[in-house]
């Protein structure tokens, strides 16, 4: 290491990219990215690794930092004994799987920031998350102690662990043939409803997360049986944190996560899946409600993409750090005394409605902006009518916004993944079937355009990340798992056929490199990259759908589109592999429960071919309709279901299920009189 810049320290991830890399790269710790020079140093001089693994975002990885990384005597040991690697989560997750999996099977937990140590061949020996200073001081003196007095324990510990790495997630092929009915879907239901918090949304467990993936299953649950007590569970929480601290009420969007039960206080990072997430879920439960709040959210949200994690390019950023000024959610909360200031006479009402109190409503004198009360109860107290509140919040915020948009914001994660982008691209064209705002299809195309000519190269393989015009690392299954889900949205919102033949030469890519014919799975990263010490298959869903539950899907979903049964069977093959796990895993495959529904249900798929297609495919995406694929254009295309359907003069459609058609009407309200169970 040298002084560079007039930093004390440089490093090597000083040529990085990624941001939370670039965040090490003046550490007196001579931290190597990543890869071949870092691995082949590590054998040559016979050296334990330490693989240092968090996110731009991450809080307690901040913490650490300051208090090891950037300490002289820490790093003096590192340098000395280890060889250290740091490594983005975000864009390396292969890597991430498998010290994950290690600190799982040591602590029975995970988390970041992940600290593992290995043998010079890759091998965990060790695995935790964070550490104070002399804690993690003590940990190197020790195993260094055992690695050099004996080895033969150490390589036993190594032997032992990869083993059960190795056998994490393990999914056999399931020969026997499934059957699945209503009872399964009713099942999945009825072992999830205990740990639903139906006073205050989501799971009755503190931190809670949203979850969005879980809450799509049971919207379209309560869609496809009329389960009531699923409905009210969506809703609520969906009422719940729209209304909570975990959402700014001030520039829109969503904190990644509540502290407490009541989804309160937030840990303030925002990251990108989340929000591109409960995007999509807001814009379906609109659909379904026409509730006004569901239409702000949305809308407020896209504003703080569009303003805080959107590039020129269309790209869309990764995340925004909890911290500013050294401080977690200092960007966010606001002192009584200076919504005074701002807001004048107008403030009594906005700390009414807000929760705000002259002692704070957290931490001393700190408020999270907070509703606790009805619109109703607010403007009664005051006297005044609900249009008028609403009215008045509206010019309240807006002035706040530009004083708060004046403190030091937080930083941002500017890298872009393709995986998340993908997530994004979805949601922005659900808000746009939702809302029929074509500013929002707008950017979902930009954002395609983007993947097409930046990321997507000519023998169909993605790139992981994208920034300031470069790509450097191969796709992960998640990649291509969530950008040929994007594909086919864009084609059930536009009918150009080109985005679902994009999708099928991507399903195609995956088949040859991700595909695992042992068990009729996806392995989580591609045979043209560098093996690991375990080639993983991430199955359950969690914060985002596991990208084999999507594959899946993406699999029954074109495999229906183009006519192509095998790829068909292989979805059911998977979900036979899964099912008995999908029954009690509740949330955690509630992706998978979806396919299951459609196994069950089989969907509807609506041909819509004539000159006023697009009015009519408007019309529909009125209603929630979550069991219907869309097709049709204003002739009949290349699909095959399309074959023969267009008629002279007229905007037909035509209600099918397994291929087989009604006869065809023109009105849309007697098509969606055929759809309903």
């Amino acid at each position: 290491m040298k002084q560079t810049d007039g930093h004390t320290y440089t490093n090597r991830l000083v040529n990085q990219s990624s941001p939370y890399l670039l965040q090490h790269a003046h550490n007196p710790v001579d931290w190597y990215p990543w890869g071949e020079e870092a691995l082949e140093k590590a054998k040559d001089e016979n050296k334990l690794m330490i693989i240092s693994i968090g996110y731009a975002a991450c809080h307690w990885c901040h913490v650490m930092e300051h208090e090891s990384f950037e300490d002289s005597t820490v790093a003096e040991i590192m340098n000395k004994n280890f060889i250290s690697i740091k490594v983005d989560r975000e864009e390396r997750p292969d890597v991430d799987q498998i010290y994950q999996g290690a600190a799982e099977l040591l602590t029975g937990r995970g988390g970041w920031p992940l600290n593992a140590i290995a043998l010079p061949d890759g091998r965990p020996i060790f695995a935790g998350t964070y550490f104070p200073k002399e804690n993690w001081l003590n940990l190197l003196h020790k195993i260094q102690d055992v690695y050099i007095k004996s080895p033969d324990k150490v390589n036993e510990q190594a032997e032992k662990i990869t083993e059960g790495i190795n056998t994490i997630g393990l999914v056999p092929m399931i020969k026997e043939e499934q059957t699945y009915s209503l009872d399964d879907l009713k099942a999945v239901f009825s072992n999830w409803e205990p740990i639903i918090d139906y006073e205050l949304g989501g799971q009755k467990r503190a931190p809670k997360f949203p979850m969005p993936v879980g809450q799509e299953f049971l919207l379209k649950y309560a869609f496809l049986t009329g389960d009531e007590s699923a409905k009210k569970a969506v809703l609520l929480t969906l009422d719940k944190i729209a209304s909570g601290g975990i959402y700014d009420q001030i520039g829109g969007g969503f904190a990644r996560y509540s502290t407490d039960i009541y989804w309160k206080v937030p840990h303030f990072e925002k990251m990108l899946y989340d929000n591109a997430q409960l995007v999509t879920l807001y814009s379906h439960a609109f659909q379904m409600t026409k509730k006004p709040l569901y239409k702000q959210v949305v809308y407020e949200t896209l504003g703080f993409v569009e303003r805080e994690l959107t590039a020129s390019s269309g790209a869309f950023y990764t995340s925004l750090d909890a911290d500013s000024e050294g401080e977690e959610g200092k960007f966010y909360i606001w002192q009584k005394s200076e919504i005074d200031a701002v807001l004048g006479d107008n403030a009594e009402v906005f700390n009414a409605y807000y929760s705000v109190e002259e002692e704070g409503n957290w931490e001393e004198g700190k408020n999270i902006l907070l509703k606790t009360k009805t619109d109703s109860e607010i403007a009664e107290k005051f006297g005044i009518t609900i249009e008028e509140l609403h009215k008045q919040l509206t010019v309240s915020r807006k002035k706040l916004f530009e004083v708060r948009d004046k403190r030091e914001k937080p930083p941002l994660d500017d890298k872009s993944l393709t995986s998340l982008n993908a997530l994004m691209l979805k949601g922005y064209v659900d808000a746009y079937r939702a809302f029929n705002e074509k500013e929002f299809l707008d950017k979902a195309k930009s954002n395609a355009a983007l993947i097409l000519n930046h990321v997507l190269q000519d023998d169909y393989r993605l790139m992981r990340n994208f920034k300031d015009g470069k790509v450097s690392i191969n796709g992960f299954l998640e990649d291509y798992a969530f950008t040929i889900d994007a594909f086919i949205s864009l084609y059930q919102a536009t009918f150009d056929e080109e985005w679902l033949f994009k999708a099928e030469k991507l399903l195609d890519y995956t088949l040859v490199h991700f595909y695992n014919p042992e068990n009729g799975m996806f392995y989580y990263t591609s045979d043209l990259d560098p093996a690991l010490v375990a080639r993983k298959t991430e199955v359950p869903d969690n914060v985002i759908p596991s990208s084999n539950s999507v594959m899946a899907k993406n699999l029954y979903i074109l495999g229906q589109y183009l006519y192509k049964p095998e790829w068909v069977e292989k979805a059911e093959q998977m979900l036979n592999n899964v099912k008995e796990s999908l029954v009690e895993g509740g949330p955690y495959y509630a992706n998978w429960s979806v396919l299951m529904s459609w196994m069950i249900t089989q969907p509807y798929e609506v041909a819509i071919v004539g000159n006023n297609f697009e009015n009519i495919r408007k019309e529909f995406d009125q209603s929630y309709l979550p069991n219907v694929f869309f097709m049709g254009g204003k002739d009949e295309g290349k699909l095959p279901l399309l074959e023969n359907k267009l008629v002279d003069g007229k905007t037909t459609i035509y209600v099918c299920q397994d291929k087989s058609c009604r006869l065809p009407v023109t009105e849309t309200a007697l098509a969606i009189k055929q759809l309903m169970p």
